[in-house]
């Protein structure tokens, strides 16, 4: 099995993108990472919405949810927390 390597630049120039609907869902502003473990524990991304007050509300993904990694975009599977982030 062959290890894919990304830069954080890289990542975050990768465009997310919901499988189940094929909605695109933004790109990368931040990743959560685990510092002593040495791994991503989620992506953030800007929510497209905004209020009337100019707060930025984020879309935390659990890295898990990411189903694969590609040359230009980035998979995951957001059934559950899009509906969520919605509301």
């Amino acid at each position: 099995m062959e290890i894919q390597m990304h830069s954080i630049g890289n990542l975050k120039s990768m465009e997310v993108i919901d499988v189940n609907t094929g909605a695109k869902i933004g790109f990368i502003k931040d990743l959560k990472i685990d510092c002593d473990g040495f791994r991503i524990i989620s992506i953030i991304i800007p929510a497209m919405k905004i209020t009337w007050f100019n707060k930025n509300n984020f879309i935390e993904i659990p890295w898990d949810r990411v189903r694969k990694v590609g040359v230009d975009v980035i998979l995951v599977d957001g059934s559950d927390f899009l509906l969520a982030a919605e509301e």
